[in-house]
């Protein structure tokens, strides 16, 4: 999981000891309680562990490990075409906006400090080197204090960075500070030297090894910033070069304390030698992405998909990130299927599929998938250990029609951090440029377990405590989020692909990234209550239809309060809200394709009349007391611009920027807008929007107006900057 500006609105409603049960949200009674029954925190825990064994980089040994190990479950529990699909990557084919990544592996990494001090002998003396070893008689035995090993990749991956390459050289240690700008190296020598840096190694690479020479990096990059960064000195923050540099080297991380330990030496005028092996690289290779599905009953609908979705690639351990994802969306796969083969659930009438991709790039790949892009269905042959892949005929093609027939997903990353974490549980809504209804069927659900989980945890009952055998017993308190960037459910939601995603989270973890994300920090309880969330958000959406629309009316309500709301406490953040200037309606922009995204999954229904734009409108209008946003000072024209519907996804993706990369080709200069710091987010989040907003109908000054509402407000001419750079690349086009 990726992490930028954070924006919580908090919706947990808590109940007193004494209140009235709720009855569940959406469902009937008896499906919440078979999955409360059924899905179980240790089931999945176990898959967890299972998972954080292994080492998974793009393309690796380790990522193909724990991609076969997910396939076996699946497999087990029953699902139907189970799947490891395989999409080249090296380097040179693009899927959308994603430029394949070669895959990387590694066998060795190990640091070492040499010439600590000269080998003790037994008698206190240093070893005398003319003693002749083969006499045993007398002999002086003496221990080798020599060197001292800082980093072994066997024992820790995470010390090595991602995308290292293969070295065995003996080096100085220069300390270069933070090492991004050119007078960190002032008046020091680094070239064949190892330099020490606070930044993270692709951060430094271009100036330290491409403009100064060194050999090398050893990076004490601290974790995201959180209430603890820096409390724990022994943590070691997972670490990248960048994938495409010319400027190709290694790079291994150490803990603050070894770094502090090195500063300490430095000060004492005590020079350090480092012995560098690394046994690592980048070569063709593919993404792998396990899918399976449960295949939906209604002949007319089984074609539409609920997609469930995390990311399976991470350092090891990786627990929380992402293996608590990937290991409950297993166990929604288990629970659901075993439900529906007991009877005790209908089959949906949709399919819903299961998938497990390297973050954002897989995700990618299999939503740009064409047949030109070879992808194999690899399967298990019971007659062999080794698993056999073949290329389908005619090409297994995973992604043309696969993103058209995905209607909604529900996505994973992060979602099992226990009290020891520090995190708090978030379903995160939609980006303003695609409301949907979807994302308050999760937070019914959410908010529903917030109050039996509370209820349990204050009075000792409960009629669905959610409570799992060895996990803990405190309330979930989740809460309802704005939209934050950083993982796959960016990929469905952007423009050229518009499909709602539930994204279930936690923020912040106080391990995240680093060696310390392990699963004895995991909580099963917390495990079963997101299943929970999820496997009822997609069960309800796969089976959705005419006899739904009355609670969708009341989730449609209930928005249009939080909308009005929230634009509220926004627009007194803005001093000059409201005060002369016309007015932008912006709630009315978010309710009218709010309702109308209803119709995804009910295009055809007669009840539709039941749910009108003009009584969720009414709503609006009784609640928001004339609520608005001053609209800003117009500045030139306001042309209109329009998305190209190649390539697909968003421009920011992971490890490659397709803006930057097409922007610098083209000699164009960054727009402002990139790295602009508005009140409730920054630059890529602006970005994200303002060409997700570029649908050909709103002007500049309505994106501009749009983003302002979302973001904070924005001055129309560095927004108008930015579509007429993406017109340069041919990401969007003016319609005249």
């Amino acid at each position: 999981m990726k992490r930028f500006c954070w924006m919580a609105i908090a919706g947990s409603l808590m109940v007193s000891p004494g209140a009235r049960a709720q009855k569940p949200p959406l469902l009937p009674e008896k499906d919440v309680a078979a999955l409360a029954n059924e899905l179980s925190g240790e089931t999945a825990k176990r898959n967890l562990e299972g998972i954080a064994r292994f080492h998974r980089q793009r393309g690796s040994e380790g990522f193909h490990a724990a991609a076969e190990l997910v396939a076996d479950r699946l497999r087990a529990y029953g699902l139907s075409d189970v799947a490891i699909l395989q999409f080249p990557a090296d380097g040179k084919i693009f899927y959308g906006t994603q430029r394949s990544r070669p895959a990387w592996n590694a066998e060795k990494g190990e640091l070492t400090e040499i010439n600590i001090m000269p080998p003790v002998c037994n008698n206190g003396t240093v070893e005398n080197k003319s003693l002749n070893p083969k006499n045993t008689l007398n002999s002086t035995i003496c221990i080798d204090l020599g060197e001292r090993k800082i980093a072994s990749y066997e024992a820790e991956p995470v010390v090595l960075a991602e995308d290292s390459e293969s070295a065995d050289l003996t080096a100085e240690l220069i300390d270069v500070a933070e090492g991004t700008k050119e007078s960190d190296y002032a008046g020091k020598d680094v070239k064949g030297k190892l330099v020490l840096v606070s930044a993270q190694p692709g951060a430094v690479q271009e100036l330290a090894v491409g403009k100064f020479g060194a050999a090398g990096i050893v990076s004490y990059a601290q974790n995201q910033r959180t209430a603890w960064s820096g409390d724990d000195q022994n943590l070691i923050r997972w670490g990248h070069l960048e994938t495409f540099s010319p400027n190709k080297t290694l790079a291994f991380m150490v803990s603050l304390k070894t770094a502090r330990a090195m500063k300490d030496q430095f000060a004492k005028n005590q020079p350090i030698s480092l012995n560098a092996v690394v046994k690592a690289g980048q070569h063709p290779g593919n993404y792998e992405v396990v899918t399976a599905t449960i295949p939906g009953a209604d002949a007319k609908l089984k074609d539409e998909e609920i997609g469930f979705s995390c990311h399976l690639d991470h350092q090891r351990p990786g627990a929380n990130d992402n293996a608590s994802g990937c290991a409950t969306i297993l166990e929604v796969a288990r629970t659901l299927q075993e439900l529906v083969n007991e009877k005790k659930l209908e089959r949906p009438a949709r399919t819903i599929r299961f998938i497990f991709p390297p973050e954002i790039e897989g995700t990618l790949a299999l939503l740009n998938a064409k047949p030109s892009h070879v992808a194999f269905k690899c399967e298990a042959d019971p007659q062999k250990v080794e698993q056999t892949c073949a290329s389908s005929d005619p090409p297994f093609d995973a992604g043309a029609s696969l993103a058209k027939r995905i209607k909604a997903v529900v996505h994973m990353d992060m979602v099992g951090g226990g009290p020891e974490t520090k995190a708090v549980f978030h379903v995160t809504r939609g980006p303003m440029s695609l409301p949907s209804f979807v994302h308050d069927v999760a937070w019914s659900f959410a908010e529903w377990v917030n109050e039996e989980s509370y209820k349990f945890a204050a009075t000792g009952k409960a009629d669905f405590p959610m409570i799992a055998p060895e996990g803990g017993k405190e309330p979930l308190r989740a809460e309802y989020s704005a939209y934050t960037m950083g993982s796959d459910h960016d990929v469905y939601q952007d423009s050229s692909f518009g499909i709602p995603a539930i994204y279930l989270n936690d923020w912040p973890d106080r391990y995240i990234h680093t060696n310390f994300d392990s699963a004895a920090n995991i909580d099963p309880t917390k495990l079963k209550r997101a299943a929970f969330i999820g496997a009822a958000s997609g069960y309800f959406l796969a089976g959705m239809g005419d006899g739904s629309l009355h609670a969708i009316y009341h989730l449609l309500r209930m928005r249009t309060f939080r909308t009005a709301d929230e634009i509220h406490h926004k627009r007194e953040q803005i001093s000059d809200a409201c005060e002369g200037g016309e007015v932008e309606r912006f709630e009315m922009e978010q309710v009218r394709p709010m309702v109308e995204s209803v119709k995804r999954l009910a295009p055809d229904t007669k009840e539709m009349r039941w749910l009108t734009i003009g009584k969720v409108a009414a709503t609006l209008d009784n609640n928001s007391e004339g609520r608005c946003l001053k609209t800003m000072v117009i500045v030139g024209g306001n042309p209109i611009f329009k998305r190209k519907l190649e390539p697909k996804g968003p421009l920011v993706a992971f490890g490659y920027d397709y803006f930057e990369d097409k922007a610098k080709a083209a000699g164009i200069a960054t727009p402002r807008l990139m790295s602009y710091e508005g009140l409730w987010g920054s630059g890529e989040e602006y970005a994200y929007e303002v060409l997700n907003f570029a649908d050909g109908k709103r002007n500049t000054q309505q994106i501009r107006d749009a983003v302002s509402a979302e973001y904070g407000p924005v001055p129309l001419e560095v927004v108008v900057e930015y579509p007429k750079a993406l017109e340069k690349i041919d990401i969007v086009e003016e319609v005249k």
